[in-house]
């Protein structure tokens, strides 16, 4: 009881916004040793090792709890937007920090219901385990939360968006998390710039310029990476236009951009597993991120 007692009193209830967000606050100071990639890896790991996180399931809550646990680790305020969008429940697990520019990085993190792209026929009704494609963003936003340090002139938000992954499934469509959010954010009140991180732990990295992205934006961070000798995974080139997480916030003409590896072989299918992950492509995205913060 005295052990409820004290943790219920280190948890400060600061704020509730219409969205439906209830803000926590800790004391704890956050770390700033530089992006590590190893670390993120071991976040991706954590994550696999849940199962998949499918909505509304077991690990897809043991992911909530574990995103929310780590942010306030180091020092973020957290939040869990709650709402409906699309006929489906969705939770938006949502991290902040700072003062000034609002920067807000986001990823998804729920796991396909069905790996329809597999090539073995049955298993296309099996969850997708979603290493890359869900974990690894995810864990570029962990990793960002230790390492960016905390005196930074600006509003960071790390949004982990729910709901993301099941379009073309019967009953379900795309990015619905990030639709929430979006349409939620009042008319004064808008993020500065949106950056997307999706399916960029390949070991095989080949980002390549996403066609619907913000054009300055874009050039801003393919910049940055060239600057850090990461041309090789940074590709100054256009090929793919995505539906992302990013496109509701362009529709609201908020400067967006989509950091993602279409060139995956095991997107959709029971092959997205931890082996196809490196921790050295979760470093050269992540180093580039905190650069492209930390100086701009």
């Amino acid at each position: 009881m005295k052990r409820s007692l004290r943790i219920l009193l280190a948890v400060a209830i600061v704020g509730m916004l219409a969205t439906g967000f209830i803000w926590w606050t800790t004391s704890r100071p956050a770390a700033s040793a530089g992006f590590n990639g190893e670390r993120a890896y071991l976040d991706v790991k954590a994550q696999v090792d849940l199962g998949p996180r499918t909505p509304g399931g077991p690990a897809h809550q043991a992911a909530i709890e574990y995103f929310t646990a780590e942010l306030k680790k180091t020092g973020w305020d957290v939040a869990l937007q709650e709402t409906n969008y699309g006929g489906h429940p969705v939770k938006n697990v949502i991290a902040r920090r700072g003062q000034g520019r609002w920067l807000l990085l986001g990823a998804h993190f729920d796991s396909r219901f069905a790996a329809d792209q597999d090539p073995e026929p049955a298993n296309r009704a099996t969850p997708v385990p979603a290493a890359n494609d869900g974990a690894s963003g995810a864990a570029i936003l962990l990793e960002l939360g230790r390492s960016l340090p905390a005196n930074l002139d600006q509003e960071i938000w790390l949004v982990f968006f729910d709901v993301e992954d099941q379009g073309d499934l019967p009953g379900w469509d795309w990015i619905l998390g990030s639709s929430a959010l979006a349409e939620s954010l009042p008319e004064t009140k808008l993020p500065e710039a949106v950056i997307i991180v999706d399916m960029i732990g390949d070991a095989d990295l080949n980002i390549y310029m996403e066609r619907n992205s913000d054009g300055d934006l874009t050039r801003e961070i393919w910049n940055t990476a060239a600057e850090l000798g990461y041309t090789k995974s940074f590709i100054p080139e256009y090929k793919f236009a995505m539906l992302d997480d990013h496109t509701p916030f362009l529709r609201r003409g908020i400067r967006a951009v989509d950091l993602i590896d279409f060139d995956y072989p095991y997107w959709h299918t029971t092959q997205d597993t931890l082996d196809k992950v490196s921790a050295e492509s979760l470093n050269i995205v992540g180093d580039t991120l905190y650069q492209w913060i930390t100086t701009r």
